[in-house]
């Protein structure tokens, strides 16, 4: 019996298929129109269908209703509660960036919100983008402070930029 060694495995007989080389006319087995069929779309060279396609069927993204609306200039919020907020030591400043450092938010970049589920015994500064007025009052009673910045004041598209 030879041994058994890494480069002496080989599957069992009759286990594998010679694979198909198409194109090399009628000794291959897939002479003449290389297992394509007659002519058609999957015969010509670029030829395919997409997985969506139904057979010219009315597809199921048109046969389903439209639902749904997105309003385009909703402001995602990143969620903090008051409850996470007792890591931070006293006195310490609370911004996107050091809820990010402390991992309470994914991304540095998106707008911050602290809502008011829980408690709060530190007094903290708190500078994010928008907190709740449960948050705000119990920040406040705990002996911290709560900047929110200035609102965008949007221009009236009839009216002129002023000029610098």
């Amino acid at each position: 019996m030879k041994s058994l060694r890494i480069g002496t495995l080989r599957p069992a007989k009759g286990a594998t298929h010679p694979r198909k080389r198409r194109g090399l006319g009628p000794a291959s087995g897939t002479g003449g129109t290389a297992g394509k069929g007659h002519k058609g779309q999957l015969a010509r060279s670029g030829g395919k269908v997409h997985r969506w396609f139904e057979g010219g069927q009315m597809p199921l993204t048109r046969r389903l209703p439209k639902i749904g609306f997105t309003p385009i200039h909703r402001v995602e919020f990143q969620i903090v509660n008051i409850a996470s907020l007792g890591a931070f030591e006293k006195g310490a400043t609370v911004d996107r960036a050091a809820l990010h450092a402390k991992k309470l938010v994914d991304r540095k970049n998106r707008p911050v919100k602290i809502l008011g589920m829980g408690d709060l015994s530190v007094a903290l500064t708190v500078q994010v983008d928008a907190v709740s007025e449960s948050a705000k009052a119990k920040i406040e009673a705990a002996g911290g402070s709560v900047t929110l910045p200035t609102p965008k004041e949007y221009r009236p598209r009839h009216v002129k930029k002023a000029r610098a």
